[in-house]
């Protein structure tokens, strides 16, 4: 007799009772449905990962794993900094990089010397696994694990040892440290590294190598309670969403196919007759990477770009992983707790007053015509009821009449998933100067959805589901006025080397500085065109302001490098190649399909400079295809005689395809060649949205 499945049945239905408890006539539940650990898991909604390892110090996106442990001595760590901010800004808990690629572990683990036993922090005893743990039962915070499978390290990567030694680690790591709430196993999976002095490249089948069925029952025999976060390997608990830019698709269906390939549509949007429980977690970064660099204390994310995360991931039927990046000496850098401190405040602002409280409601239909499942239960605060139709019914509206005009602009819906996610469609209409007129039409709902949309003011509002799989299931909806955020302006460098600074909103009126300093009304220049700049590098900071009200954005701080006006690209006909040097990360450029790898960009940049590394942003259309990966950059003072000074890859750059920095000695020239070696998809491919030199 299987008595671990006899007892998953028991468990679930429990969890389903429990939520539906006294209720006669519950509906029976419809389609694949989410485990007691997936629903504990989806209600946390927010949580923090936290990065931090060798290549911190090497100002690298991942490390090789061959940094020298000695260079790891966070001098200031502070796994309490961390969980005090954490809290404070509303999150449930924290995910570690225990092990991220470089191999190095953050515990001393006994199965490798590659750790923080062997390094200069706290001689060698400290266990950084342990002070998050500790940390987290502080301040009242979930631990969740972070192990790369993927290990460049390793002398027996690749081979069947290495798995022996991934579920050693994996099983120190789920039985020291309390309780785990979720394990995240990266999809980066072989590629270049050390390999105990190889240094070679090796690649392996990430669906088969890990053996993955048996690595997850090891993972639930210590860790009954937690949820498995794997991309690319065996169906697990929870998935990617193609991006980690902060967003999933507008239409969410926490489901998949338990086996196939997952392509990125799946990935964003779910599948909507899969027949497994698998919700999307959005992961994205509080700076551009996510391990720390001194050079993105100016890209932090702001309170505007937050709350667009928001509502593009937890207001989607998804959970939220905002990753901070460790500084070298062991905190969270400052400009990271005030921006995710404001984020708290502003989401804590927006949906203070639930404005549905309290008003009459009345059902199109309703369960039997019983109470418990009547329209009210819809807004009583209480996840354990629910409005429900008649099984029959995959249509229906709940009006809600206000006792005065009600002022909103925001929308929250939630289905009752205990029991599936089953609506497909829907629409919010307010009654406006005697009429009702359409807010928003949408498509899915799931756990949480929340939409935005001009302030309106109504006596009225109808909620309609138009298309459902199953008798539609409502167990929370609200409305909310949330204040409006001043979104920052963007600033662009133009080729000609003028700077335009373009506000997000257009009545709002926008102040800058050239000398460093913040800008504010009184002291600022007024931007009136563009901003004359010269040839040379400027660093220009701007603020939005709202005469109105007196209020101003946050600051957007830009450092630009020489301006590109002179800049001529060798050897191609095609003059759209000057998207390259236009300065708008909106256009690109592709090399003819023609073309075998290696490719090459040869710029002759008028005149002899003192070139110390150089920047490219591959194109920012989503699907886009020729984003380099590994690449060789080369120079010269005459374009005849050419001179590498630098070869590697861009790390990350297919999840996450930002502006990639690279730096070398400065040495003098006046022409440059990037060579295109390899792209994230395997082809010929070559793209470029924009591409520009560092100089001395």
């Amino acid at each position: 007799m299987n008595y671990k499945n006899i007892f998953s049945a028991v468990l679930l239905f429990a969890t389903v009772h429990f939520y539906a408890v006294g209720q006669s006539n519950t509906p029976a539940p419809f389609g694949p449905l989410p485990t007691a650990n997936q629903l504990e898991w989806q209600q946390m909604e927010y949580y923090a990962f936290v990065h931090f390892s060798v290549n911190t110090y090497t100002d690298m996106a991942w490390g090789n794993g061959d940094e020298d442990p000695k260079t790891f001595n966070p001098v200031s760590l502070d796994c309490r900094q961390w969980a005090r901010i954490a809290k404070e800004a509303g999150m449930k808990g924290i995910i570690i990089t225990a092990k991220h690629h470089s191999g190095f572990c953050l515990w001393p683990s006994k199965y490798t010397e590659y750790s923080v036993k062997n390094c200069p922090w706290k001689n060698g005893k400290g266990d950084i696994v342990r002070e998050m743990s500790e940390a987290c039962k502080e301040y009242g915070l979930k631990l969740g694990i972070y192990l790369s499978p993927w290990d460049r390290n390793r002398a027996d990567y690749g081979k069947p040892e290495y798995i022996t030694y991934f579920r050693n680690q994996l099983r120190e790591l789920l039985t020291n440290y309390g309780d785990i709430f979720e394990v995240w196993f990266d999809g980066a999976n072989g590629g270049n590294g050390y390999y105990g002095g190889a240094n070679e490249t090796r690649k392996i089948d990430r669906t088969t190598y890990y053996d993955w069925e048996n690595t997850y029952k090891l993972v639930r025999q210590l860790q009954p309670k937690i949820v498995i976060w794997n991309d690319g390997g065996r169906r697990a608990d929870l998935r990617w969403v193609g991006t980690e830019a902060g967003y999933v698709g507008e239409t969410n269906w926490s489901l998949l196919d338990s086996t196939g390939d997952v392509p990125e549509d799946m990935l964003r949007h779910g599948v909507e007759n899969g027949n497994k429980w698998v919700p999307g977690e959005v992961n994205t970064s509080i700076r551009p990477e996510w391990f720390y660099h001194k050079k993105e204390d100016g890209k932090v994310k702001t309170l505007p770009q937050l709350m667009e995360i928001y509502y593009n991931s937890i207001g989607r039927n998804a959970t939220l992983l905002l990753n901070f990046p460790i500084m070298p000496n062991g905190l969270i850098h400052p400009k990271d707790e005030k921006v995710v401190t404001a984020f708290a405040q502003a989401v804590k602002k927006a949906f203070a007053v639930n404005l549905l409280t309290g008003c009459k409601t009345a059902a199109s239909n309703f369960r039997g015509k019983d109470k418990k499942f009547a329209g009210d239960k819809a807004i009583d605060q209480s996840n354990k009821s629910y409005w429900a139709t008649d099984d029959d019914v995959k249509t229906g509206s709940l009006t809600m009449q206000f006792t005065k005009p009600v002022t909103f602009n925001r929308f929250m819906v939630q289905e009752y998933i205990p029991l599936g996610q089953r609506v497909k469609s829907f629409t919010v209409e307010g009654f406006v100067n005697g009429a009702w007129e359409e807010l928003a039409k949408q498509t899915t709902i799931g756990y949480k959805r929340i939409l935005r949309f001009p302030t309106v003011t109504a006596t009225k509002l109808r909620f309609t589901v138009t298309d459902a799989k199953s008798s539609p299931l409502i167990s929370s909806m609200g409305i909310y006025n949330a204040p409006q955020i001043l979104a920052p302006p963007v600033v662009v460098r133009e080729r000609s080397g003028d700077i335009t600074i373009k506000p997000a909103d257009a009545e709002s009126q926008i102040y800058y500085t050239t000398s460093g300093s913040n800008p504010t009304p009184a002291t600022a220049a007024k931007y009136t065109g563009p901003v004359k700049t010269g040839d040379g590098k400027v660093m220009i900071k701007a603020i939005a302001w709202d005469a109105k009200t007196g209020k101003s954005s946050s600051v957007t701080e830009e450092s630009f490098e020489i301006a590109r006006k002179n800049w001529k690209i060798i050897g191609i006909i095609d003059t759209t190649v000057n998207n390259i040097l236009d300065g708008n990360p909106g256009t690109q450029w592709y090399q003819n399909n023609s073309m075998q790898l290696p490719v090459d960009l040869v710029i002759d940049l008028g005149k002899m400079e003192n070139v110390s590394g150089f920047k490219y942003l591959p194109d920012q259309n989503w699907w886009a295809s020729g984003i380099i990966t590994k690449y060789a950059f080369f120079i010269s003072q005459d374009g005849v005689k050419w001179t590498k000074v630098n070869e590697g890859e861009f790390a990350n750059i297919k999840n996450n395809p930002l502006l990639q920095s690279k730096s070398f000695a400065p040495q003098k020239a006046r022409f440059i060649k990037l060579q295109a070696l390899q792209n994230t998809q395997g082809d010929n491919r070559v793209g470029y949205a924009e591409l520009e030199v560092i100089t001395e």
